[in-house]
């Protein structure tokens, strides 16, 4: 838990490029969570390409981090994914990607805050995970594909579920037992 806190503190971050197509998921979906009642201690935040305000955002203690983004996983378009960044293939970028403040992975975010923590004695969240969803396309242009604007309110009830300490899903790169399982 965090010290100034009694109860434990989670941010859900909604991250992406709305002017990329269902690269705009991530935030969509945290507008989504921000009108519904919160558990307490959970924050929702719309952080969009500000992923090095992210990073410093964290520093403020926060115990879980729930990732909101598109992620391209080699399913069908909507499809919903949970990922403990913790476990093995948790990963969501590729190695070696250049940090750029407007365009950085969740990796790159996590990866700065590692170098922010050292040099500030702060703490990052204990459990990072990631509610994915498999876009259509991330050409220019504002607006979700259907498929994946469909997935938005399932996402949301799905976060809800995973801060509210129900049992929804396995914590690997998996689907939602209500959707179609992957092998």
């Amino acid at each position: 838990m965090s010290a100034d806190s009694a109860h434990p503190r989670t941010l859900v971050a909604g991250v992406g490029n709305i002017f990329l197509g269902d690269d705009g998921f991530g935030v969509e979906a945290a507008h989504a969570l921000a009108g519904r009642p919160l558990p307490e201690g959970v924050e929702v935040a719309d952080i969009g390409i500000r992923g090095v305000h992210l990073a410093y955002r964290l520093l403020d203690g926060y115990d879980t981090l729930v990732v909101l983004d598109a992620t391209a996983r080699g399913g069908e378009p909507g499809t919903l994914y949970v990922i403990d960044a913790a476990e093995p293939g948790g990963r969501l970028a590729p190695d070696g990607v250049p940090l750029d403040g407007h365009r950085m992975s969740p990796d790159a975010v996590l990866a700065l805050l590692g170098t922010l923590c050292a040099g500030t004695g702060a703490v990052p969240p204990r459990r990072t995970l990631v509610v994915g969803c498999e876009p259509a396309t991330v050409e220019e242009g504002i607006g979700l594909s259907p498929r994946v604007a469909a997935a938005v309110p399932e996402a949301a009830r799905l976060v809800l579920g995973l801060v509210g300490g129900e049992t929804v899903a396995r914590l690997d790169d998996t689907l939602l037992p209500s959707l179609r399982s992957t092998p």
